[in-house]
């Protein structure tokens, strides 16, 4: 439980890390006072952030982000703004990309709204519940000059890095799909920077993290909505791009998308 005294100053934070982003003026790293200390208090100022930005935008969040640093570890998740999804070879432009920050993904389109309930969701419910599988990229920005070399929780504060959600088309017969088989190649104006296989650090079973997100998430989610995305983790690392870059990440069975920056 948070104190009152404590959020007064986690809500300091979400304020100076959205104006950290607003104006593109990052801070080298929060004041001492104002880092959280536990994964709590970093999701406390992700919800802040996300409200203040659906208050901006006139819209709510869009999806979840959610992944794993390793295969049986407790995920990690937070919200994706509906203003920062974009369809495929969309174009980024303006001062808010500063970061540039890339990372290859598959996410979901849920089909049907999945309400917190006492029963945990099974994996065939979970399955029925998703409309689509898409390839995406998540575009990574911070409030922060370089979020790598702040402390975790500050990282994991500031909407965990998230800067912009690009997914491309549906794949057909996703379920059969051998994601520990699947291949991943991304490239940045036409040279391919990462080429890997089976490479999630979630590990391969990327409905681990949309039942995890359904049933242990749900009391901060309020449940999972249809036409909400659920992108379920990096399969090539962060890789920077510059300003006028193009960006293409081509999956060997899950399809391609692309984004390009101005």
């Amino acid at each position: 439980m948070i104190s009152h005294i404590r959020e007064s100053e986690l809500l300091s934070a979400a304020e100076l890390l959205l104006q950290a982003r607003r104006t593109a003026t990052p801070l080298a790293d929060l004041p001492a006072a104002l880092q959280p200390t536990s994964i709590e208090e970093a999701y406390f100022v992700q919800d802040t952030m996300a409200r203040a930005i659906e208050d901006e935008q006139g819209h709510g969040v869009r999806g979840w982000k959610v992944g794993a640093p390793a295969p049986d570890a407790t995920p990690l998740f937070g919200p994706m703004p509906f203003a920062w999804v974009a369809d495929d070879a969309s174009l980024l432009a303006g001062r808010r990309y500063r970061f540039r920050g890339l990372e290859a993904e598959i996410a979901f389109l849920i089909g049907q709204d999945l309400p917190p309930r006492a029963t945990p969701y099974t994996r065939d419910e979970i399955v029925t519940a998703i409309a689509s599988c898409h390839p995406a990229i998540e575009e990574l920005e911070a409030g922060l000059v370089d979020p790598l070399k702040v402390a975790r929780f500050t990282m994991i504060a500031d909407m965990q890095m998230h800067g912009g959600f690009i997914h491309g088309p549906a794949v057909p017969d996703w379920q059969q799909i051998d994601f520990a088989k699947e291949s991943v190649t991304l490239a940045v104006d036409g040279s391919v920077r990462v080429e890997r296989t089976g490479s999630n650090t979630a590990g391969t079973d990327l409905l681990r993290l949309v039942i995890y997100l359904a049933n242990e998430g749900a009391a901060r989610t309020g449940g999972l909505k249809r036409g909400s995305w659920i992108t379920t983790g990096s399969w090539t690392g962060y890789t920077p791009a510059s300003a006028g870059s193009k960006v293409e990440v081509r999956f060997s069975t899950a399809g391609s998308v692309s984004l390009r920056f101005q």
